[in-house]
């Protein structure tokens, strides 16, 4: 019956985040966010928005870490989520019913202090990852409690899949950044004069 009608798919899962998490409304719209810096340079952000448990890729967004020198995961999120919100409460777009920082409660507490900064009341979960950097599990409240959700069941695997989205736009967005920055000299001492010639024309085309 849910192959026939995803609909029905989506309003299950939601209804279990509800429940699990006992949310007040369904999570209609889930945010997850993510940093990504290689030992503190280039450091970005990435936020995913999932709506009725699907991705809604036009409402991603990056983030150039503009406050924060060196690696500072914690502080590099905390920019990033009041940049956020602050933009959606000057916009009055929609707000999410959820949030979801990837990673454990150093985390979901930035997010909380900006929640509390900005007056907003959003549930915050995080993720937290086993030492194959596999989601292990689900927190959630304060103080952050582990919410014991079956591994392989529907729902652990849409939180699953919602992490691998914001790692994957956010270290996609780095190393799109990372690739910007090479100079012609750099790349001609890595692949000769004519070469960085003819690859600066290529992109230059392009």
């Amino acid at each position: 019956a849910e192959k026939l009608n995803p609909e029905q798919r989506s309003m299950r899962l939601m209804k279990e985040i509800q429940q699990e998490l006992h949310l007040d409304r369904l999570p209609m719209q889930i945010e997850c966010f993510d940093n990504s810096n290689i030992q503190g340079t280039d450091a970005v952000a990435a936020c995913v928005v999932f709506k009725k448990a699907k991705p809604s890729k036009n409402d991603y967004r990056k983030y150039n870490i503009k406050t924060v020198v060196g690696a500072d995961d914690y502080a590099s999120m905390k920019e990033v989520v009041r940049r956020r919100y602050q933009r959606v409460l000057e916009e009055e777009s929609p707000l999410p019913d959820l949030i979801i920082t990837d990673g454990g409660k150093g985390q979901m507490e930035v997010v909380r202090q900006v929640m509390e900064e900005l007056q907003l009341d959003i549930p915050i979960a995080g993720l937290a990852k086993d030492r194959k950097h596999r989601t292990s599990e689900v927190l959630f409240g304060f103080p952050p409690q582990t919410i014991g959700i079956k591994q392989h069941s529907p729902l652990f695997r849409l939180l699953e899949q919602i992490q691998d989205e914001v790692h994957r736009f956010a270290i996609t967005f780095h190393r799109d950044k990372r690739s910007k920055e090479a100079s012609m000299e750099e790349v001609a001492t890595v692949i000769g004069e004519s070469k960085a010639k003819i690859v600066k024309e290529g992109l230059n085309n392009r």
